[in-house]
């Protein structure tokens, strides 16, 4: 286990070290801060000083090791928009994202995991086929489409929804929240299941196919020779060992949902850490730019090596093939 561990933390720590040299290095190629911050109408004299005072002139080298250090010690740098620390800034959009995330993470699973067991309990029947048929739909229409759907018709056509904004928040703490108020509510529903659709079709396709592999394994033929009920087989026998794969998928979707909330965020002006990237962006905002894609890429490395930790945890053969590789 000891030998697994450490070839996952090592692979873990390439891939910081890659993306955030790729994240410092596309920092670098969006464009000049300065022109962003001063406008075009300001002085050379005036360009110089402000690329004097942020270090841009400073040597490639020299400019990402300050990065790295600055990173490794918890400080993004200061925001050359808001003129604030990147940490604060993040801190305060924290909240929406996670809640988004967890919201849209929720709905994949409650809906995608009964979806995809129907499927393949009544596989031959034409109501499975027709839900295997609208989860390509689902994978296939873009984020940005569905949100916009959604608008069209729950806030434009019927007026049932908010289109924009995270609503009413309280404060919990150090943490805002809108689930405590009616109004934060409304507003989560849409830009949740925008994000959710893809993911629920992907579960229920999973769960499907991983249901319809448990169905024919011999100890489901046995209960149903012992005489259970089909209930119970598929729901009490079946349906448990359908689960192991769909919740250590759902670790890794958690990551995805935090990483690429930002065009559902975009859409319905949901303020978080998407809609600040891409403020950012449109800003020229390097130390918020390379700041977020360090944050997502660790998200995803650390629910990666969780997973992957806890499933080989689970099935000891993960551990004998990934050393049988290395060696």
């Amino acid at each position: 286990m000891l030998a697994f561990l450490s070839a996952r933390l090592a692979h873990a720590l390439l891939v910081v070290v890659v993306v955030s040299l790729l994240a410092f290095v596309l920092g670098d190629l969006i464009g000049d801060p300065v022109a962003s911050i001063l406008g075009l109408e300001a002085t050379a004299a005036d360009r110089a000083a402000l690329r004097l005072r942020l270090h841009l002139d400073d040597p490639f080298v020299v400019r990402y090791l300050r990065f790295i250090s600055r990173i490794m010690a918890g400080d993004f740098g200061v925001s050359y928009g808001a003129q604030r620390p990147v940490a604060d800034l993040f801190a305060e959009r924290l909240p929406a994202t996670a809640e988004l995330a967890l919201a849209a993470l929720a709905l994949s699973l409650s809906v995608g995991v009964p979806l995809g067991v129907y499927a393949a309990v009544h596989h031959r029947g034409t109501a499975a086929r027709i839900l295997m048929t609208l989860s390509i739909f689902g994978v296939s229409l873009p984020t940005f489409v569905v949100g916009i759907l959604l608008i069209f018709c729950f806030s434009l056509g019927l007026g049932w929804l908010p289109s924009f904004g995270r609503g009413e928040v309280v404060r919990v703490g150090s943490w805002t929240t809108g689930l405590l108020t009616v109004s934060g509510l409304k507003s989560l529903v849409m830009p949740a299941i925008a994000l959710a659709i893809g993911q629920i079709a992907l579960v229920a396709r999973l769960a499907r196919a991983e249901m319809l592999g448990v169905l024919k394994s011999d100890y489901i033929r046995f209960a149903r020779a012992r005489g259970l009920k089909d209930r119970a087989v598929n729901f009490s026998h079946a349906l448990r060992n359908t689960l192991i794969p769909i919740i250590t998928v759902s670790g890794i979707q958690l990551g995805y949902l935090v990483a690429f909330a930002v065009v559902v965020e975009q859409v319905f002006q949901w303020p978080g850490m998407g809609l600040l990237f891409l403020q950012a962006l449109g800003q020229t905002d390097l130390p918020v730019i390379s700041a977020f894609l360090m944050v997502a890429a660790v998200l995803f490395v650390a629910i990666n090596l969780i997973v992957d930790l806890l499933y080989a945890a689970a099935d000891p053969r993960l551990r004998i093939k990934s050393l049988a590789v290395r060696s």
